[in-house]
């Protein structure tokens, strides 16, 4: 069993072996993951954060050792809360996303695998005591970033990603598609008793979930369409008030801290 992690700013993790296939996802500098599967110059990989699964151009991560992998699944990791910010390995720069992880962060260094970088911003481990006051506020950090399917950036963003990266960054796990999430928290029956940093639900036609977004008030909701955006929300759905109608159909809303 081999392990990784990644080591540049955003990685695009693919459906199959090739350039051109669909964007499933992206890893962030400093999340690690385990080897599935090779195919000539491209592996699969299994993500440790949240099991999902894609592959992953070979020349677009580090190898790490066991003990080391290991290590990472236990710490309680450091986040840059920055929109972006600097690394700095010797004379080389690179830039990092906000929620990029920060592996064996310590006196403004961290490093991955045997390379150390020097960080100067605001690094963070998430802290639930602040609880949804703080979802809301981090979701806010993420409006108006252009939508794009499988992103997990401020720089393109799907509505699944915002909302797991979003409570990335208040320290609780989420998985990774929208349907998945819907299977994690507790249910609340009406959107009269949500409160803010609930996760709403919709369905399409055939009663499949394809959207999540993140509440910001028993009436408004912060979600990915098009862009990162506020809307109305009622008992029917999401309320688009540029097109004049509604977008979405609210099929059921979770607690999750």
């Amino acid at each position: 069993m081999a392990y990784g992690i990644c080591n540049l700013s955003i990685v695009t993790v693919r459906l199959e072996p090739a350039h051109r296939s669909e964007i499933v996802s992206q890893l962030l500098f400093g999340e690690s993951f385990t080897v599935l599967d090779k195919h000539q110059e491209w592996i699969r990989i299994k993500m440790s954060y949240d099991d999902y699964e894609g592959w992953i151009h070979n020349s677009q991560q580090l190898e790490i050792g066991l003990p080391d992998f290991n290590e990472l699944q236990k710490s309680n990791d450091f986040l840059s809360f920055d929109l972006v910010q600097i690394l700095l390995n010797h004379q080389n720069i690179y830039s990092i996303v906000l929620g990029s992880t920060l592996p064996w962060f310590r006196s403004g260094s961290c490093r991955t695998g045997d390379q150390n970088y020097k960080f100067d911003g605001n690094a963070r481990q998430p802290d639930l005591t602040s609880g949804t006051k703080a979802v809301v506020e981090n979701a806010f950090m993420y409006l108006n970033a252009p939508y794009l399917w499988g992103g997990r950036s401020p720089f393109g963003i799907d509505c699944s990603g915002l909302t797991q990266m979003v409570y990335k960054l208040s320290g609780v796990p989420m998985k990774r598609d929208a349907w998945m999430q819907a299977e994690q928290g507790q249910g609340i029956h009406l959107l009269d008793e949500s409160q803010p940093g609930d996760l709403a639900f919709f369905d399409n036609e055939e009663g499949k979930i394809i959207h999540v977004g993140i509440l910001i008030s028993k009436n408004r909701i912060i979600h990915a369409s098009g862009r990162v955006r506020i809307d109305n929300i009622d008992h029917h759905g999401i309320f688009n008030s540029e097109s004049k109608k509604y977008t979405h159909n609210l099929r059921l809303i979770k607690r999750i801290i």
